[in-house]
């Protein structure tokens, strides 16, 4: 070896010892801190859902602290101010004016509240994949325990096992010291915003100029779209991994900074001239409000053809208020109803995920009146009266209106009443004036593209949507038309105002009751007349008959359909047809949980695979009667299936619950019917709030349905748990949690987010 080389690795060493006796290098938020956070802490604090509002997702929402007001209270008499990051206030100065305390900050000789927090759990390890103590409280269940700094110490007296992270495999020894260094520095944020490449600052502008273009036409089209895009996060053509864009109003034109104007709803009044401008979605994504949308140069042409093809002019310009965000039809009734509903139908998934999926993290506001799992089709504009009858259209605009505006207490059951009467009024005109037209026949179906065909699954107070007909034919479909699906999004996402108040609430849940038996009618116009209303009988048992007789206008059972079905099962014979004729259009086939022969499996995967996904099959499609343990699985259950050779294929594996009928808030106990519950498994992640999961070697995956069908009980079920289940005490569980997101990465990059594990059982 040269004496130059003896040297430089001489001076090297001594570099290296000098370092290690040297002072620790300095903590960055952006390096050391977020990438645990992410981790270990986003799963549960993020979104409105975050306990105490504590977000971890970001800087900002580290340094805003945490709050004792609840953002989901469904018994407030008054409406809430709003809390929304990066949205309602920035920095912690302002956010602490708001009611918000830290959780950073020192309190004289008293380490930071997290920091106590952080050494409670450390002190409390968990046994290894272990069931926890009955005593800790998890899930929806659990009480919003916010402590403030002075009350750490009546909190952690009383709650000696719940530090953080809460009742889960913790920090590693390395990531907690790294927390507390930093939390003892000060927890200075270095955090830099996240900004646009140069590829996609040329493409804001673009977007911007579209949307700010002069003329009374131009603005009232851009007004529209801000109202149907202000949920998505959009991503550009070529545009960098993980950017995301929102649309937001701001005073300030494009080039200059954006100065956003906060309103409580995005059609409120904006008290000035409006800008509508992008910025870039800041903090970690997660997968509940991540509600994807594209942005390419053939969606801009796409715009241009709908909305500024036709000679349509506007009048005058609408103006804010009650009554113009009550009806939409009117103040946007100058724009094309056909390009409206077109502009709809062509991203048909992200419309319905809005307001199915919701962007609000809890959406029992819309799942309470729906049933666990169904299909949705839509009816082509072509065959749309709304769209092709001008006459028909001036009729029905009136009648269209929506609740929730007013939000006096005192008042919901003579608001409900009054807007119940006005949509039975609509169905009776839609019902009377379809019956004049020739029968609906497969032409009446929308087949434009692959968001013709979904199917929702709920997970009792979250769902999903996606494309092509998943699982067993379902109890009930939807049918969406024009007026149906626009009034479905204004009602519970653009009108929905998390923070209201609880008649604010009650009338959007009780008004999503009747959109839902209006998809219902629309449908059973495909079915054979003299059917219907054994369908109804079906669909409303026991207490669902009073309410049918209560708050529903009478179906057509009179005018004939024009498909040829099975007189002994039409339902069935129409999904069958529908699965036929639109196969190019089903996301991909379900072989899993609609086996017509021997194989039961997907082509073109794994052997292995396909060995494991014959045996998963056996347990679709079958009662809980039959199948006992259903009665132990919770609503949405992830199974992690690997091969030898390390590839490992991600299902979920969804429990169906079924009921009487779904047309009350309240007493869903009552209307349930368990001995009816079925379980649909598919490939992929379908849900962002896991409650459990699973991880079973591919070659084992008979025996584990084997013993699903022998667990008659709590206690042969506990077994498999204990076997391939993966606890929150599981040394490893972060590791398979986290993999659900990069399997979503590896299937669907753009869908990637951080999943919720609030919901994640303690079994």
């Amino acid at each position: 070896m040269s004496l130059r080389l003896i040297t430089s690795a001489v001076l090297a060493l001594v570099a290296c010892i000098a370092q290690a006796d040297g002072p620790a290098p300095a903590i960055s938020y952006t390096r050391d801190i977020q990438p645990i956070f992410t981790e270990k802490c986003v799963a549960c604090h993020a979104c409105y859902d975050s306990a105490c509002q504590l977000n971890l997702g970001s800087g900002e929402g580290a340094a805003r602290g945490a709050s004792k007001v609840p953002v989901y209270d469904g018994e407030r008499s008054q409406a809430t101010p709003t809390t929304r990051l990066f949205y309602d206030a920035f920095g912690k100065q302002a956010w602490q004016q708001k009611g918000f305390y830290s959780v950073l900050d020192a309190q004289g000789s008293q380490a930071a509240l997290m920091a106590r927090m952080l050494e409670l759990g450390h002190n409390a390890p968990l046994q290894p994949n272990a069931k926890l103590p009955e005593d800790i409280v998890l899930g929806l269940n659990r009480e919003n325990m916010c402590a403030m700094p002075g009350e750490f110490n009546a909190y952690a007296g009383a709650h000696p096992k719940e530090g953080m992270p809460l009742a889960v495999t913790g920090l590693t020894d390395q990531q907690y010291q790294t927390l507390q260094r930093w939390l003892a520095s000060g927890a200075p944020i270095d955090e830099q915003g996240l900004a646009p490449s140069a590829k996609e600052a040329l493409q804001v502008q673009q977007w911007e100029n579209l949307f700010n273009q002069p003329g009374a036409r131009e603005s009232l089209v851009a007004r529209w779209l801000f109202e149907h895009l202000f949920l998505a996060h959009i991503y550009f053509e070529n545009g960098e991994p993980g950017h995301f864009f929102q649309w937001v109003r701001s005073r300030t034109p494009s080039g200059q900074p954006i100065d956003l104007i906060a309103t409580r709803r995005p059609n409120d009044d904006p008290g000035t001239r409006v800008y509508y401008r992008l910025w870039s979605v800041q903090g970690v994504i997660v997968h509940k409000t991540h509600i994807t949308y594209p942005f390419s140069a053939e969606k801009m042409a796409r715009i241009k053809e709908l909305f500024y093809a036709g000679n349509w002019q506007v009048n005058a310009l609408p103006g804010y208020g009650p009554g113009r965000r009550a009806n939409p039809f009117e103040t946007f009734e100058a724009i094309p109803a056909k390009a409206r509903y077109q502009f709809m139908l062509d991203n048909a998934e992200y419309f319905v995920r809005t307001f199915i999926r919701g962007p609000v993290c809890r959406g029992q506001i819309a799942t309470d009146v729906i049933r666990d799992n169904f299909w949705t089709l839509f009816q082509d504009p072509d065959h749309d009266l709304y769209i092709t009858d001008a006459r028909y259209r001036g009729q029905a605009t009136p009648l269209l209106a929506m609740p929730g505006q007013n939000d006096d207490v005192g008042s919901v059951l003579s608001l409900w009443l009054a807007y119940r009467d006005k949509r039975n009024a609509y169905e009776a005109l839609r019902r009377d004036s379809y019956a004049d037209l020739p029968p609906p026949s497969w032409s009446n179906l929308w087949a434009g593209n692959d968001n013709a065909l979904l199917s929702i699954f709920r997970h009792f107070d979250s769902a999903s949507v996606t494309k092509g007909l998943i699982g067993e034919v379902p109890q009930t479909m939807w049918l969406f038309d024009y007026p149906l699906l626009e009034r479905t999004y204004y009602q519970l996402a653009v009108n929905f105002d998390v923070f209201g108040n609880v008649s604010h609430q009650a009338q959007t849940r009780l008004y999503f009751d009747l959109i839902r038996n209006g998809a219902e009618q629309n449908f059973l116009r495909l079915m054979p007349a003299d059917s219907r209303e054994d369908f109804m009988d079906d669909w409303y048992q026991n207490s669902g008959k009073l309410k049918l007789w209560l708050d529903y206008e009478a179906i057509d059972d009179d005018k004939p359909t024009g498909l040829h079905l099975s007189e002994n099962d039409p339902k069935r014979d129409f999904a069958n047809q529908l699965l036929a004729r639109y196969g190019d259009l089903n996301a991909s086939p379900d072989p899993i949980n609609r086996c017509m022969g021997a194989y039961c499996s997907r082509d073109g995967v794994d052997p292995a695979i396909q060995d494991a996904e014959q045996a998963l099959s056996r347990l679709t499609s079958r009662p809980a009667a039959g199948l006992k343990v259903i009665d132990q699985l919770p609503e949405a259950t992830m199974l992690r299936v690997e091969t030898a050779s390390g590839k490992r294929v991600v299902y979920s594996m969804l429990r169906n619950r079924a009921h009487s009928n779904v047309a009350f808030l309240l007493g869903e106990a009552y209307r349930y019917q368990p001995g009816l519950d079925t379980v649909t498994i598919y490939p992929g992640v379908l849900s962002s709030y896991p409650n459990f999961m699973f991880n079973i070697p591919a070659q084992e995956v008979p025996e584990f349905v084997a013993e699903m069908e022998r667990a008659k009980d709590a206690k042969r079920f506990e077994k498999i748990v204990d076997r391939w289940g993966v606890r929150r005490s599981h040394p490893l569980f972060w590791q398979y949690f986290h993999d659900l997101s990069a399997y979503i990465r590896e299937t669907t990059p753009v869908e990637e987010g951080v999943l919720d594990m609030n919901r994640y059982e303690n079994l």
